[in-house]
């Protein structure tokens, strides 16, 4: 990992994790005339202060590896036009960062680039607009609901350097379990661990957190009530993303955060700055996501979850 940044808006800044973001704004049009205008220009400068960090131009990527969650992954594909970078681009919902992760580190691994971005983003509004309600609507949120935040995250990675590496990747498969709450994922997350722990031969012991991605407050228990089942104890080194982003209880989030920027701006912004200087040396990174369209749920369709696991190292 040779640079990372985070690009957040007015609810990201008045969390806990503010002091982690590069870049912090108040206007959730980010100076732009519409919402999906303003994820671009989130994407934009997530990646533009992400090469700063590592004093590379745009000509320096082989390629970027990056999605959100509008239809056809428009606040990427406007986002980085401009950039003249071959593109890849990706929709593994809010497991996107996990994806464009290991898909770059596989890439860079098999001597198919030396250096490139990986990449996301969510947007609060955008998020609302296509999946629920019109923002100005006002609808009441149930309480095992979810913030979508309104964040990005980008990281640029490269075959040498001196920073945190990626060591092991464990692809998900989908899950479905005829799950129709979008708000839960935490089958997928449970399945993908499971996989990665076998594969690996470790334990949630052998890493200093293990994070998964957007479960938020309700999903993290039930990730460790599976677990538990199995006889293993998660414990306290388990977390999730979107128990972190917000103050729950000040910010009345409900549940917690979710969105593909949610997961993504706490790693490139609060994970990668505290491994950096030494808290941690070994996380387990590994977000989630509902794999649904609105089109699929008025057909009345179940929701399938996926979850891809990244192990980073310091060093």
């Amino acid at each position: 990992i040779l640079s990372h940044a985070a690009v957040g808006g007015k609810q990201e800044k008045e969390g806990p994790l503010a002091a982690y973001f590069d870049h912090l704004s108040t206007d959730s049009f980010f100076g732009e005339k519409t919402w999906e205008k303003a994820e671009s220009a989130m994407q934009k400068m997530a990646l533009s202060k992400a090469l700063e960090k590592a004093t590379l131009s745009p000509e320096d990527l082989d390629y970027i590896l990056a999605g959100d969650l509008l239809n056809q992954c428009i606040g990427t594909s406007f986002g980085l036009r401009d950039f003249g970078i071959p593109f890849y681009g990706l929709y593994g919902a809010c497991s996107t960062m996990g994806e464009s992760l290991a898909l770059g580190s596989l890439l860079i691994s098999g001597g198919f680039a030396q250096r490139l971005g990986a990449m996301t983003s969510s947007h609060f509004c955008t998020a609302e607009r296509q999946y629920r309600m019109p923002v100005p609507y006002g609808n009441q949120r149930t309480p095992t609901a979810q913030w979508t935040a309104t964040a990005s995250g980008c990281v640029i990675l490269g075959a040498e350097g001196g920073g945190p590496r990626i060591t092991a990747v464990t692809c998900g498969k989908i899950v479905d379990k005829g799950i129709t709450d979008p708000n839960n994922m935490a089958p997928a997350a449970y399945d993908t661990l499971s996989a990665h722990f076998a594969a690996t031969g470790t334990g949630p012991r052998d890493y200093d957190l293990v994070l998964t991605g957007d479960l938020g407050v309700l999903g993290h228990e039930i990730v460790a009530e599976l677990f538990s089942q199995d006889g293993v104890d998660m414990g306290e080194n388990y977390l999730d993303c979107g128990m972190l982003l917000y103050d729950i209880q000040k910010q009345d989030m409900h549940a917690g955060a979710s969105g593909c920027g949610c997961s993504a701006s706490v790693l490139c912004g609060y994970l990668l700055r505290e491994m950096e200087e030494g808290r941690w040396k070994k996380l387990l990174f590994a977000p989630t996501g509902a794999l649904l369209s609105p089109t699929s749920s008025f057909q009345g369709e179940s929701i399938p979850s996926i979850c891809h696991a990244v192990t980073i190292e310091k060093g």
